[in-house]
């Protein structure tokens, strides 16, 4: 039986995953249409500063029962958006919302300074490794030199 869990034979739908139905290209549909079974993630809400601002303004300014209702419903809020939002007030972090977000924008010149050590960090390398080919080179010469010389003093080379 875990067997067969593994293989996704077990449950509602025969899919990879038990109790989930098959996808819609498994069951013949084209590859160019939506599987109308899967439903788009919901992504998380961002609220400005100005606008919790506004909202708690208005909500502070209801005074008939059912009216901070009605705003949370027609902006699609809960209640605790509005507690939350109050307190962050209260204590001023909306004021600070306001700054833009992020890092600071990286000085021009700075980044060019980066941009330059970095040229220069590879140029004293590339030396370094040009010096050592250069000096392997004249080993190299050096080493041919003394092999090709002749070794007799008649200038003939014994076998």
């Amino acid at each position: 039986m875990c067997e067969q869990r593994k293989h996704g034979s077990v449950g509602a739908g025969t899919g990879n995953r038990p109790g989930y139905p098959t996808s819609g290209r498994a069951r013949g549909a084209s590859a160019g249409s939506p599987d109308p079974e899967l439903v788009e993630r919901a992504k998380r809400r961002r609220f400005s500063a100005e606008y919790k601002l506004a909202v708690v303004r208005e909500a502070d300014g209801c005074s008939e029962p059912g009216e901070i209702g009605a705003l949370l419903r027609r902006e699609g809020l809960y209640s605790s958006h509005l507690t939350q939002w109050r307190q962050a007030r209260d204590a001023g972090a909306l004021e600070a919302l306001k700054r833009p977000r992020g890092r600071k924008r990286a000085d021009r010149r700075d980044v060019e300074l980066a941009a330059l050590r970095r040229r220069a960090e590879r140029a004293e390398a590339e030396l370094v490794r040009a010096r050592r080919v250069i000096e392997v080179q004249g080993n190299v010469s050096a080493l041919l030199g003394e092999l090709l010389e002749p070794s007799g003093a008649d200038g003939s080379i014994e076998r």
